[in-house]
């Protein structure tokens, strides 16, 4: 196994199986800008034809994610470059939406949904980057990256279609 393919499943095994270290940036980052507890509560409301296209979203997004790990374990650079690209460029605010839409979208949601956003796209552009590159570790970097974001975003704004991702309240276990 060459040393590429050990980071990989290191990273790989990390995502899988220490979630807690990715909630815990995320959480570390909501209390220092946003207040405890935010994290309850905020899924998004949003009309039908715009939750359909940011479903669309996340189903390309997450297809992408997916192939993403065995390319980079086999060092596929150029496949990991056009896949990390796709998700770059896949944002909904690119996408052709109604003038109606785009008032709707913007009225919608989240200044910090906006700015999860914006820094998810621009971790995939820097993987794209570093996979044109051929460099291994950036590559892995940005993959994770990439990795927390979805789960910060899905626990703050998803949370009642993740459960899995909602972390106990320590007080309230107490109590009971």
């Amino acid at each position: 196994m060459t040393i590429i393919n050990r980071i990989t499943v290191v990273v790989v095994s990390l995502w899988l199986f220490f979630p807690q270290v990715i909630l815990a940036e995320d959480e570390h980052h909501a209390a220092g800008s946003h207040g405890p507890g935010n994290n309850k509560g905020a899924e998004l409301h949003l009309s039908t034809g715009l939750h359909q296209l940011l479903n669309d979203e996340m189903a390309a997004i997450e297809s992408g994610m997916q192939n993403l790990v065995p390319a980079i374990s086999s060092g596929k650079w150029e496949t990991v470059a056009s896949i990390a690209q796709n998700i770059s460029d896949s944002f909904i605010m690119k996408q052709k939406l109604t003038v109606a839409q785009k008032e709707e979208l913007h009225q919608a949601l989240p200044p910090l949904f906006i700015e999860m956003d914006q820094d998810f796209h621009a971790s995939a552009a820097m993987l794209a980057h570093a996979a044109g590159m051929k460099n291994a570790d950036v590559v892995n970097f940005y993959f994770f990256k990439l990795t927390s974001a979805c789960v910060a975003c899905h626990t703050r704004y998803a949370a009642q279609r993740f459960p899995g991702l909602v972390k106990e309240n320590k007080e309230e276990r107490h109590q009971h």
